[in-house]
């Protein structure tokens, strides 16, 4: 039986985008496709007390210098090129984030992500501007006005906390988290485990 897969992500991580580059090739050498669940990771921060890399590495001597190390080896070793740290960052992602839901919804969640990620991670928009986020999504054929109307729907916004405290209940704190079969896996250089969870039987 196919290993199911998920990848718990919001576009505020930028580890999220280094991870969503690499899982074409972990989809493709193992034939087991990634389901793609949007959380709100502020609500997992407040749901398990945890902070952002940048708040807690204040005053820790060497961990923030070597964390920037080891995203940039990552970059180096995987060819992510395109890659720009958002120059507003950090970016409120509820709009982008309930977007998601919203493109889920329809069917249409991968072009969404495709288009958002890029736009965060690549193009450094300020994507916590309605502005912006419709005009990134008409760029990319997408309805951006109808996408704004969309992610005021009870339902949408229902659904990402929904989503969001089921990943909490399921072991989750931060992002990218991933689970296969249900086994828990967090953070991009978990990849290597999770494809061996995948091959695994």
């Amino acid at each position: 039986m196919m290993k199911h897969v998920e990848f718990h992500f919001d576009f505020g991580s930028p580890n999220a985008y280094l991870a969503h580059k690499i899982v074409p090739e972990i989809e493709a050498r193992t034939g087991v496709p990634f389901t793609y669940v949007p959380v709100l990771l502020g609500g997992i921060f407040k749901a398990t007390n945890n902070v952002s890399p940048m708040v807690a590495n204040q005053g820790i001597l060497n961990k923030g210098a070597y964390q920037a190390l080891e995203m940039r080896r990552f970059i180096e070793k995987h060819g992510l090129t395109a890659f720009r740290f958002n120059e507003h960052f950090p970016v409120n992602t509820l709009q982008i984030m309930r977007g998601a839901i919203a493109a889920e919804m329809e069917g249409g969640l991968s072009p969404y992500v495709e288009a958002v990620m890029a736009a965060m991670w690549e193009q450094s928009k300020k994507m916590d501007d309605p502005e912006t986020i419709r005009a990134v999504l008409d760029e990319a054929g997408l309805d951006g006005r109808h996408m704004a109307e969309r992610i005021q729907d009870p339902a949408v916004k229902a659904k990402l906390v929904a989503n969001t405290e089921d990943s909490v209940a399921r072991g989750a704190f931060g992002i990218p988290t991933f689970f296969v079969d249900g086994e828990i896996y967090f953070g991009k250089d978990s990849l290597r485990d999770v494809e061996d969870a995948i091959a695994a039987g």
